[in-house]
């Protein structure tokens, strides 16, 4: 199994298998902090080779730079089901409502499947330059 696309962006939907992905990014910029990011959704498209093909377990956690929890982590299950080919994908789409990001910082993102970590991404927050302070 690996990820094909492990994301942050403003909108994200699943339909019929057809994943939409809208306005990828991996940095908030603030005027002040504490910031609130309102919305964001995070996708991963994950491939499975043919002898993957089952349920497994996933989780996903949040921790900034001081290794704190950002989030409550997410969890669940994929089914993996081929339809005739050697390799199937699995998409995972959540929505974040108000990411509170105490100073400019990053979370990082980190995905594990049957309790194994797949991979990470990084979610950044820094200062608007424009911003005098």
């Amino acid at each position: 199994m690996k990820p094909e696309i492990f994301t942050f962006c403003d909108f994200a939907q699943e339909s019929g298998g057809k994943l939409t992905v809208v306005g990828t990014f991996d940095t908030i910029i603030a005027r002040t902090f504490p910031c609130i990011h309102p919305q964001l959704s995070v996708v991963i498209r994950m491939r499975f080779n043919i002898g993957e093909f089952s349920p497994h377990n996933f989780r996903i956690e949040t921790r900034d730079l001081d290794g704190e929890s950002c989030i409550a982590p997410v969890s669940g299950t994929i089914n993996v089901n081929g339809v005739g080919n050697a390799t199937a994908v699995s998409h995972l789409v959540f929505g974040i409502n108000n990411l509170r990001f105490r100073s400019p910082g990053m979370i990082n993102f980190t995905l594990y499947i049957d309790d194994r970590e797949i991979d990470s991404i990084p979610l950044y927050a820094r200062k608007d330059r424009a911003v005098k302070t």
